[in-house]
C-alpha cells in the first residue's frame, strides 16, 4: 500500500553544496499544497529551482481562475510556503543549511522544527545573532519567531507532527568528536496514520561493529516487528565505495558495513518469523507451546525478499575515478554484497529530483 509521496530535493554527502540532504514529504492522498514535511534540510531553493527548470510539473500545476484551460506549474516560493514542519535527524550543516537560509525568507506562520534537544541547540546555536540572526524560539506562541524548536523524545512512542503523520524517534552513533563522545544523529520510523504504513529514515549513521556507543541494533530490532506488513521501505546512507577504511570513514557507512548491517536487520527478521510459538499436542493430550529452533545456515535466505533498501548521502566523486555516478556505483556494490548473503533485498540508488512513493 503506498502511503508517501517523496520529491528528493538532494540526497549527497557533500561536499559540494548543490545536492545535500533534503526530502519533501506529504501523505499520498493529499495534495502537496496541503503541506510538506521538510525530511531533513540540506539543499533547498535554489536546488529546487533548478529541478523545477528540468521538469516544472513536479509538483503539479494550477489553472488560475482568470485563465480557463491554461495551466501553470507553481513556483519555487510557492512549493516552499507549504511546507509547514522540519524533522531534522542531526544538526550538521549539509543537514540544516537550507533550513537555516531561508528560515527568515518564507513567510506566513510559524514552522516547527522536530528533532533531538540536541540537534535544536545545535541548531539554536547557529541562529546566535552571529552566524545567523536568531528567527528561533522554544515558545510555541512566539508568533514573531519564523521557526519553533520542538523536542523529540526516544522513548519508543509515536509523536504526531501533523494530523496524518507521526514519528518514533531513535537515536543512533554517527561517530566521535574531538573529545572521543559519540555523536548523536537520528533513526526515524514515521509512520501513515490513515493506513498504519511507516518507512525508516536513518541520519549519518556508522557500524555499530566501530561505534562507540553501538545502538543501530535496537532499530532493527523494532524495524523486524514491522516487516513486512507495516514496514517495507528504508533509507539509510551509504557514504563511501567498497574498500574504505574504517578509520576513514568518519561516522558514514560502505557496502562491506551495510551489508552486514541488513543481515543483522535479516537475521532479527527471522528470529521473529521462526521464534514464533507453536502449539503442539502432548500425548496426554494437553497443548504444549515450543519454538522454533533457528538454523544458522539457512536463516537469512530471503529474510529481506519483501524490503527495498534506498541508498542516500554518497560522497560525490570529485576526481572523477568511476565512469557512472557514485550513488549508482555504491548501490551495485551492497546489491552484489547482499545478494551473495541471499537476504532478497531490493538496493535501490536515491538520485536528486526523483518521485518516491513508499
Amino acid at each position: 500500500m503506498i502511503a508517501f509521496d517523496i520529491i528528493v530535493l538532494g540526497c549527497g554527502g557533500g561536499p559540494s553544496e548543490y545536492n545535500l540532504s533534503s526530502y519533501l514529504l506529504k501523505p499520498c492522498d493529499l495534495p502537496w499544497s496541503d503541506g510538506i514535511i521538510g525530511l531533513e534540510a540540506g539543499s533547498g531553493l535554489g536546488a529546487l529551482t533548478h529541478l523545477l527548470m528540468k521538469n516544472p510539473d513536479l509538483f503539479g500545476s494550477r489553472n488560475p481562475e482568470d485563465q480557463i484551460g491554461h495551466w501553470k506549474p507553481y513556483s519555487t516560493a510557492e512549493i516552499f510556503s507549504w511546507i509547514q514542519c522540519y524533522l531534522i535527524t542531526h544538526a550538521h550543516l549539509d543537514h540544516v543549511n537550507s533550513l537555516v537560509l531561508a528560515a527568515g525568507s518564507l513567510g506566513g506562520p510559524s514552522r516547527k522544527v522536530y528533532a533531538s534537544r540536541q540537534t535544536l541547540q545545535d541548531i539554536e546555536s547557529i541562529f546566535s545573532d552571529r552566524l545567523w540572526p536568531n528567527l528561533g524560539s522554544w515558545d510555541d506562541n512566539d508568533e514573531n519567531a519564523a521557526l519553533i524548536y520542538t523536542e523529540l523524545h526516544s522513548n519508543n512512542q509515536y509523536r504526531p507532527i501533523t494530523a496524518e503523520v507521526s514519528v518514533l524517534t531513535m537515536p543512533v552513533s554517527h561517530g566521535k568528536d574531538q573529545r572521543n563522545r559519540s555523536y548523536d544523529s537520528t533513526a526515524f520510523f514515521i509512520k501513515h496514520e490513515k493506513s498504519s504504513q511507516e518507512f525508516l529514515f536513518f541520519g549519518d549513521v556508522e557500524p555499530d561493529s566501530i561505534a562507540i556507543k553501538p545502538r543501530t541494533l535496537d532499530v532493527w530490532r523494532l524495524a523486524a516487528r514491522k516487516i513486512p506488513h507495516a514496514l517495507s521501505n528504508i533509507f539509510i546512507e551509504c557514504s563511501w565505495p567498497i574498500g574504505r577504511p574504517d578509520d576513514l570513514l568518519y561516522g558514514h557507512l560502505n557496502p562491506e558495513h551495510l551489508s552486514e548491517e541488513l543481515s543483522i536487520l535479516a537475521t532479527e527478521v527471522v528470529k521473529i518469523q521462526q521464534g514464533d510459538v507453536k502449539e503442539g499436542i502432548e500425548s496426554n493430550g494437553a497443548r504444549i507451546r515450543k519454538k522454533q529452533r533457528l538454523d544458522p545456515l539457512t536463516t537469512l535466505k530471503g529474510a529481506l525478499s519483501n524490503v527495498k533498501v534506498y541508498i542516500t548521502h554518497c560522497k560525490e566523486d570529485l576526481r572523477g575515478e568511476y565512469d557512472c555516478p557514485v550513488n549508482q556505483i555504491i548501490a551495485a556494490q551492497v546489491q552484489t554484497l547482499a545478494d551473495g548473503l541471499g537476504l532478497g533485498v531490493e538496493i535501490i540508488a536515491v538520485d536528486q529530483g526523483m518521485h518516491i512513493r513508499v
